[in-house]
């Protein structure tokens, strides 16, 4: 058992389970890709919706970075090398500044601009390779501004509420659940109330994974006029 309170594994898997579980992004990125680039027709014909391409990219992107997460964390939980945060770090931050900006592009009504999403992804790049802490830190500023902009928006579009709500708890319950098992935590204690010892963070891969997943569709999404 390492400090995380992962079950061991040997070179080069580290940490196995969560080694294992990272795929699930990589599988819920491909699912977004696939849903995003399938056809739309209108509504009353087979002709393509005319905003089809400013939903199309938001969702293609956010798809190719959410399978990036899941690559950059299996190099992180698998060989774990020096330079795993610069794997690791810029596609979760992409993802979170992207969700931050069409949320906000959206209560603004502004159409979503590539930069303010492609910026901070390339800051996350050079902060995880000379600053991994000041890289840890954008992120959990970008979750609290993605969080803060989804849920003004569900609360303001009853169109997207659903899928952000679904999303956010997901990600609460995930959370919860890396937390309790982390070290110090009980459920990191196989002495602890339940007499095992849980694969906290593995499970909180699946759960957010699947949160990126439901939310997705919510990307590009706009007021109708």
């Amino acid at each position: 058992m390492d400090a995380a309170c992962e079950l061991a594994g040997g070179t080069p898997w580290a940490e196995p389970l969560s080694t294992w579980t990272s795929l699930a992004f990589v599988v819920a990125g491909a699912a977004v890709v696939v849903a995003a680039l399938r056809p739309r027709p209108g509504p009353s014909s087979g002709t393509p919706r005319p905003d089809a391409a400013a939903t199309t990219r938001p969702r293609v992107a956010f798809g190719i970075l959410v399978a990036l997460i899941g690559a950059g964390s299996v190099v992180q939980h698998g060989p774990s090398p020096a330079w795993d945060p610069v794997a690791h770090d810029p596609p979760l931050l992409g993802a979170l500044a992207l969700v931050a900006a069409d949320a906000v592009a959206d209560l603004a009504g502004r159409r979503l601009r590539t930069w303010w999403w492609v910026a901070p992804t390339l800051l996350g790049v050079v902060l995880a390779a000379v600053a991994p802490p000041w890289s840890t830190t954008a992120q959990v500023v970008a979750a609290g501004v993605a969080v803060g902009a989804s849920v003004l928006r569900a609360w303001r579009r009853p169109a997207v509420r659903r899928r952000t709500v679904t999303a956010l708890v997901l990600l609460a319950v995930g959370g919860g659940v890396g937390t309790l098992t982390r070290p110090g935590w009980p459920l990191c204690d196989a002495s602890g109330p339940l007499g095992v010892t849980l694969q906290g963070h593995a499970a909180w891969h699946v759960l957010a994974a699947a949160a990126l997943w439901v939310l997705a569709p919510t990307l590009g999404t706009r007021r109708t006029p």
